[in-house]
């Protein structure tokens, strides 16, 4: 019997010199696979592409951010590539199996996922070199997460022994001469979180379109390439005043929060809805930017839809203060220009883990997103200091922050540490904020309580309290209703006299239920209806959008003053959104939630009303005795969205109220709702489960620790759809809904048919589209996906069968192995209906549905 041959000991082989070990793969215009640039060259790239982006920063925040020797690290970021197995995988992808080196022959590259592949030699071979401290683990992490090489030595048999360490350390010393650098002699954490991000993105525009060509020169290339990747400096018109940019003169707050906020540091601005928080935040990012102490603009928002009103204003504001020939002014004024006409690299192309709007705007110059994305620049989550880079030394400005439940409110605070620390500029705005909330954000005792303040916290000063003249009162009519047939008649009644009444629930279903309710009856009386809430495409989200906000704003008063009309929605209504009500009906709600609302009525002393009408809410509650008894069957799912013991505090205010005063009884409502005391009965029960939880329910402590647990730098990094920036939406994902999916084997593609009809080929080859098509492409099919509930989603379709589609050429698929979710894809047939590709149903115990009109649905069979 013959044996099998002895599989040779890494150890035992020689050593490839590092010249020779290539970096990666270089596609020929014939689709050919070759060997492409080497290590050396690759990494000396990388580090010139460090050195040019940290340019873009200013003297006082690259001094802050950036400690000399920052390029070098960024270079040495794959001097793990130096190893058996890697050199071997690389030979085998372009000889097709064949093997460059003999003596490699019994080398298995697939052990690279025991140590993470060579971002996890880095990481030990620069341990063993006694760099300074956190630089291997920056090393480490360019792919996105932390290796496992705890129990790994950078001399083992699998990294090929001392003779591989010894090219490994001869390659750090050339990259040393080439870039006349040397290690950092220090890191401060946050120093090596946002150099984490640098190198990784450096890495991703160093393995981009330009530097593809072994053959071809890559000097001259550097700085095309980052301008072509959207790194432009910043440029702004100097010495403008408020009303140069904002067409109104300004107002007290925003004239003392100019004032105050001259420097870094973090700004919290407390003032009711409509007294231009929004305004003041910018005008002080101007500031900013004018006297060279911030590198851009992040504006976070609550949700992607307010995010996305915003971006009107924003866009006018950058509209106001950039000069006419600013490079990047193109990129920035248009939707998703950014993202379509910049070219990112390995990981920003189509299909790459960034190529994705939130994602990718936190690293453009000026940007518009969510509060969640930049909550993941603290937290192990994968490309977690990418986030970081992308925020460092910018201007921050966090809209609508409120009383978040304890695992989202505990990130919060870590976030705002970061930015401290990260040489930001940190402007809160807040309508409605406990006063024990604003001493853990701005981590300082609080000695006023006036509202509404300025409380000033600069990174090289004391903290300063700033009182503001109070605007003129204004009360509004509060009637607290337990029948929702009432409240639907009501405001059938104040729409037919000509009024624009705004309706707002708690969950999604419970809005589109009352959307179907109220359009089944506003057709008979001539009325229009809407609806708006987070499951809609992108597509049909921004339509409805641009419709509705524009009736309830304040420039269509010809369009306004035509009929009476009923809008529906979650709470994407009460944050952000500049809509003006003339009637509110609201289902009952935290204190600080009712007192947004609340902002959105008769927002505007100049918006034309009907005759009779009055400022009135009318709030869906139950009675208080029964709420305190029962609270999950008297709230109903409210009690599912918000904590029972909140409702209950925030009941006990409300009943018996006919009217609110705004804004003199804000403060005084939302510390009356939180302010602790001693509960006895049924209400100290609730409040042991607000704290410890039940069987259905995470309470405060729990949530606090997992939230420290998503921030804790040690253990498994996470995927993003594991770490949710608010417990309840952890477990979400993106649907893709398309009407037919057609696959020609004869051309190699598939034909794609979306909602509305239209057409797109998607090739199966790459090689088929140039960048920019795919980037285009890419897009268009981004804008047909709706975020749902995991629970909810469509069973999830084969990797390869998502491949076999083309589909991993426009989307990030995940990583199987890493427990991360792979893109959903559903059929929607003419009635609404979603299915899997092949017709089954798309999912085992409820019926899902997609409509233009009423969005995403899941519905039981009882139902």
């Amino acid at each position: 019997m013959r044996r099998p041959p002895t599989r040779a000991k890494v150890a035992s082989l020689p050593a490839v010199p590092y010249e020779q070990c290539p970096a990666k793969t270089f596609v020929t215009d014939a689709g050919n696979v070759t060997c492409g640039r080497n290590v050396f060259n690759h990494c000396q790239i990388v580090g010139e592409v460090a050195r040019a982006l940290v340019t873009r920063y200013g003297a006082p925040l690259k001094a802050h951010l950036f400690p000399n020797g920052a390029e070098l690290v960024a270079a040495c970021h794959d001097i793990g590539k130096v190893s058996p197995t890697f050199v071997e995988k690389l030979y085998r992808a372009a000889g097709r199996g064949t093997h460059s080196h003999p003596s490699l022959a019994n080398v298995d590259p697939g052990l690279e996922r025991q140590w993470g592949g060579h971002a996890g030699v880095s990481q030990v071979a620069a341990k063993a070199m006694k760099v300074p401290a956190r630089i291997p683990e920056v090393l480490g992490q360019h792919h996105g997460y932390s290796p496992p090489v705890a129990d790994k030595r950078a001399q083992d048999d699998r990294f090929g022994g001392p003779p591989w360490q010894g090219e490994r350390e001869r390659l750090v010393e050339a990259l040393k001469s080439a870039l006349q650098s040397e290690w950092p002699e220090s890191l401060t954490p946050t120093q090596a979180r946002v150099l984490a991000g640098l190198t990784t993105v450096a890495d991703w525009i160093g393995s981009g379109q330009f530097f593809e060509d072994p053959a071809a020169d890559w000097k001259p290339r550097v700085g095309q390439a980052i301008e072509e990747a959207g790194f432009l400096p910043v440029t702004v018109t100097p010495d403008l005043a408020f009303g140069d940019i904002f067409p109104f003169h300004p107002n007290a707050a925003q004239t003392r929060l100019a004032e105050v906020a001259s420097h870094p540091g973090v700004y919290l601005l407390e003032a009711p809805m409509g007294m231009g928080k929004t305004e003041a935040a910018l005008y002080v990012a101007y500031q900013q930017l004018a006297q060279g102490q911030a590198s851009g603009v992040y504006f976070a928002l609550p949700t992607q839809l307010t995010s996305n009103r915003i971006y009107t204003r924003f866009n006018a504001f950058l509209d106001a203060i950039l000069p006419p020939g600013a490079p990047h002014r193109g990129l920035l004024l248009h939707g998703l220009a950014w993202l379509v006409e910049t070219e990112m690299g390995e990981e920003g192309r189509p299909g790459g883990a960034w190529f994705n709007q939130a994602k990718r705007g936190l690293l453009a110059p000026f940007a518009v997103g969510t509060l969640d994305q930049a909550l993941m620049a603290v937290m192990n989550v994968k490309h977690g200091f990418v986030r970081a880079f992308g925020l460092a030394g910018k201007v921050v400005i966090l809209d609508e922050v409120h009383t978040y439940d304890a695992y989202t409110g505990t990130l919060l605070d870590a976030l705002i540490g970061f930015l401290r620390e990260a040489g930001c500029t940190v402007i809160i705005l807040t309508a409605t904020l406990a006063r024990e909330r604003r001493q853990q954000l701005l981590g300082v005792e609080v000695e006023n309580n006036p509202y509404p303040l300025i409380t000033a916290c600069p990174a090289a000063g004391d903290p300063v309290e700033v009182a503001l003249p109070k605007p003129p009162a204004k009360s509004v009519a509060v009637n607290l209703v337990d029948r929702d047939e009432v409240a639907i008649e009501e405001a059938l009644s104040r729409a037919e006299a000509g009024q624009q009444v705004l309706w707002i629930e708690n969950t999604v279903g419970e809005a589109q239920e009352r959307f179907r309710v109220l359009a089944a009856r506003s057709a008979e009386l001539g009325l229009e209806v809407g609806l708006l809430h987070s499951r809609f495409t992108p597509q049909h989200r921004s339509a409805r959008e641009d419709t509705w906000v524009t009736l309830y704003g304040n420039k269509a008063w010809e369009e306004r003053t035509s009929t009476g009309r009923l809008l529906v929605g979650t709470q994407v209504l009460e944050q952000s959104l500049d809509i003006d009500a003339d009637f509110l009906v609201s289902r009952f709600c935290p204190t600080d939630m009712l007192l947004q609302r609340l902002g959105r009525l008769w927002r505007h002393e100049d918006t034309p009303r009907p005759a009779g009408s009055l400022q009135e809410a009318w709030l869906l509650a139950p009675e208080l005795a029964p709420a305190i008894a029962q609270p999950d069957s008297a709230f109903g799912v409210t009690a599912a969205v918000y904590s029972p013991y909140v409702l209950c505090r925030s009941l006990e205010l409300w009943l018996g109220r006919e009217a609110v005063t705004l804004p003199d009884d804000i403060r005084p409502l939302i510390d009356a709702t939180y302010a602790s005391r001693e509960e006895v009965g049924d209400m100290a029960r609730w409040y042991r489960e607000l704290q410890e939880g039940n069987r259905r329910r995470t309470g405060r402590r729990a949530m606090e620790q997992l939230a420290r647990g998503a921030l804790a730098e040690g253990g498994k990094t996470l995927a993003e759809h594991k770490a949710g920036t608010r417990y309840s939406d952890i477990d979400s994902v993106e649907v893709l809904l398309l009407r037919d999916v057609i696959p020609d084997t004869g051309r190699r593609g598939t034909q794609l048919v979306l909602l509305d009809g239209e057409q797109h080929w998607l090739p199966w080859d790459r090689h088929t589209l140039s960048r920019s098509q795919w980037r285009d492409l890419s897009a268009a099919l981004t804008r047909q996906q709706v975020r749902v509930p995991i629970y909810h989603a469509p069973a999830t379709t084969a990797l390869s069968t998502l491949r076999h589609h083309g589909f991993h050429h426009c989307f990030y698929l995940g990583q199987p192995e890493a427990d991360e979710a792979l893109l959903r894809v559903a059929l929607v047939d003419e009635a609404g209906t979603l299915t899997g590709l092949s017709g089954e149903p798309a999912h085992d115990r409820y019926r899902l549905a997609y409509r233009e009109d009423l969005g995403f649905q899941a519905i039981r069979d009882k139902d």
